[in-house]
């Protein structure tokens, strides 16, 4: 009889209680800032991370989950006895995180050479909900009796079709972390630009720029309504909001609900490691577009 586990890293962004009700073991990303060590999840909230950045000289770094973490992870799960593990890092495009996710397999071998135990290794081409939603999700289906592949093809046909709309309100982060260029930043400071960005397949791009704060969230909607015509509409699409704990949080989730026409799957804080990126005044608008191929 197979006996599953599922494997993230806080990159996931899943509440502890969806976690907990689903049995999804979560590692802590390491984050620096200022000179001090943050684990993800265990050292401050989301909301005092945000004020850590807010106040902070520097801007955060993120180290990635080391092979030897991963193998001593896996070799606890073949010694409970588990049959399948499955593993969502952190997209594989932004880390070396799943890459030492594959030397861990190697490291398992030499530690338990006569394990059978199936590592079923996924890029979620995304960050924070936007997968750790769907990881639930699989998890939810496999309480409930269904096939693994099975879960495992529906978790990767969702992930081919997720796409990530950016709204920041300050750009330090994202300049310093190369999402927009530092020319871009100093002149979104000076003229008060605001840029629209796409986040998909771990890619970010500049769609459009915006003057004022004011119109940050019509930008937003407007281009996920463009980036959806094909499917007939916003009512067709369903759609998560993720923010950092801004004001600007409420009249996001308020004009959705009247372009969408319904509610969200999920309205979620973005993480230590996302907003490390993102900078700690961003909305995010996630929704599920027509599948990409490749």
């Amino acid at each position: 009889m197979s006996k599953i586990a599922i494997l993230c890293d806080s990159c996931c962004d899943i509440p502890q209680e969806l976690a907990e009700k689903y049995g999804i073991d979560i590692m802590g990303f390491h984050i620096l800032l200022d000179g001090v060590d943050y684990i993800e999840r265990e050292n401050c909230t989301f909301t005092e991370f945000y004020d850590l950045m807010r106040k902070a000289e520097g801007v955060p770094s993120t180290a990635a989950i080391t092979p030897m973490q991963f193998c001593a992870k896996y070799c606890e799960y073949v010694d409970k006895g588990y049959t399948d593990v499955i593993h969502v890092p952190i997209n594989r495009s932004a880390s070396s995180t799943y890459n030492n996710a594959l030397l861990a397999q190697d490291l398992l071998r030499e530690e338990r050479p006569e394990h059978h135990m199936r590592i079923h290794l996924l890029d979620p081409h995304t960050y924070s909900m936007p997968f750790g939603w769907n990881v639930c999700e699989m998890a939810r289906k496999l309480q409930n009796g269904a096939e693994i592949n099975h879960v495992i093809d529906e978790f990767n046909d969702k992930m081919a079709r997720i796409e990530i709309i950016l709204g920041p309100y300050s750009l330090k982060q994202m300049k310093k972390s190369g999402r927009i260029s530092a020319a871009a930043a100093f002149a979104g400071e000076l003229l008060g630009l605001r840029p629209i960005i796409t986040l998909i397949d771990g890619k970010t791009k500049v769609e459009n720029k915006v003057r004022g704060d004011d119109k940050v969230i019509p930008a937003m909607l407007a281009l996920c309504e463009k980036r959806t015509a094909e499917l007939g509409g916003l009512e067709n699409v369903e759609y998560m909001i993720g923010h950092t704990c801004i004001a600007q949080k409420d009249e996001l989730v308020k004009a959705c609900r009247k372009a969408f026409g319904h509610e969200p799957l999920i309205v979620f804080p973005l993480g230590g490691v996302v907003s490390a990126n993102t900078g700690p005044d961003t909305l995010a608008l996630v929704y599920v577009g027509k599948r990409r191929e490749g």
